[in-house]
């Protein structure tokens, strides 16, 4: 190694060092801001992931972007590039995008056993008044992931809460339409009275139509979300490839108000457009 990258690499070291040292100070300050925004995003990424009987830390999961975050902002000083701040916005997003989609995921799996769900408890009231006998006795019939949900709902019951109370939490934690429908049709069925079993054999057959009907606009608007996606990417292909045939083609829009202007409206307009789309993809039943 030569001496210039010896001496860039002990720049980027002690720089690493100082700028984690100043931010590790000022989060352990609890009046400081860094320290009330950190502890909030910690607190949301803690809650996210205990709604998914997760144990990872997330007190550990922030340490690991600072510490990613700082090596970034290091590594584009020290050696000059601009990739390494590019790399700044994926480290601060990662982490909650993957939690949403582990979240996401495990609701898809939740909604998906369901109706299941809804046959066994009917079912299961036939032979039992009582909702929470019948929730014991589903419990472990249903697949994972929503027998964890079962079995915490019915351990809040045997701590001292209410069955009203244990459920809206279940459908809290969820936020599941289709189960939200299902607790709500138990828990009004309950109060007013009437045929459980025949309340949830209903709710079932309805949530079946629905997700058909669901089924069927995913079909037709697949491919309107396809040009979607080509509407978003094609901008950037176009840029990337006038560029790459002819460099410094798009130079000129950098040298004068004019062409900032044209530049900042063409991005406003492209936005826009996704947004619209977007908007006009989004149907709800």
């Amino acid at each position: 190694m030569s001496a210039l990258g010896v001496f860039r690499t002990c720049a980027l070291v002690l720089l690493a060092s100082a700028l984690f040292s100043a931010l590790y100070a000022s989060a352990s300050n609890p009046e400081a801001p860094l320290s009330r925004a950190s502890s909030r995003y910690v607190t949301y990424l803690e809650r996210k992931l205990r709604n998914m009987f997760l144990t990872t830390s997330g007190r550990h999961i922030a340490g690991a972007q600072l510490t990613l975050a700082v090596l970034c902002v290091c590594a584009g000083v020290t050696l000059r590039t601009p990739y390494a701040f590019v790399a700044l916005p994926l480290v601060a997003l990662a982490p909650a995008l993957y939690v949403e989609r582990l979240r996401s995921v495990r609701l898809s799996a939740i909604e998906a056993k369901v109706d299941g769900f809804i046959l066994a408890l009917a079912n299961a009231l036939k032979t039992t008044p009582s909702i929470g006998s019948a929730l014991a006795n589903v419990q472990p019939l249903v697949g994972a992931p929503l027998d964890q949900e079962l079995a915490l709902a019915l351990k809040e019951m045997r701590v001292g809460s209410t069955l009203d109370q244990a459920l809206l939490n279940l459908a809290s934690r969820v936020q599941s339409q289709q189960l939200d429908a299902t607790l709500s049709g138990l828990l009004i069925g309950r109060q007013v009275g009437g045929d459980l079993s025949k309340i949830l054999e209903t709710t079932a057959a309805t949530l079946r139509e629905m997700a058909r009907l669901q089924g069927v606009v995913r079909s037709k608007t697949a491919e309107g979300k396809a040009q979607l996606v080509v509407l978003a990417v094609f901008p950037a292909a176009i840029l990337f490839m006038f560029d790459t045939v002819s460099h410094g083609y798009f130079d000129p829009l950098g040298e004068s108000v004019a062409g900032w202007a044209v530049v900042a409206i063409a991005v406003v307009l492209w936005i826009a457009s996704l947004l619209v789309a977007r908007k006009v993809l989004t149907v709800n039943i």
